[in-house]
């Protein structure tokens, strides 16, 4: 469905995929933070940890982009097309 000249499901799509590779790296890093404390590398294990928050904190604000595209596309006062 396109709304005010943009294809809203692709959109979603493309904030869908953008999470998912941060997932990826979120789990990448969250290993990595407990094998670098593991060997002993507290500090660097800390800032990984720091890294894979500030990475959750990204996915809640993709999260929230996507439930404010539906919400502003259905709200939308321009033009909606529709292929059935």
């Amino acid at each position: 469905m396109c709304t005010n000249g943009v294809n809203t499901g692709q959109f979603d799509d493309m904030i869908k995929q953008i999470d998912e590779h941060i997932a990826l790296e979120r789990r990448w890093t969250h290993n990595l933070g407990h094998k670098a404390e593991d060997a002993g590398f507290a500090e660097c294990g800390e800032a990984l940890h720091k890294a894979m928050s500030a990475l959750d904190e990204a996915r809640s604000y993709l999260d929230e982009a996507r439930q404010l595209l539906e919400s502003e596309a259905e709200n939308a006062s321009a033009v909606t097309v529709s292929l059935a």
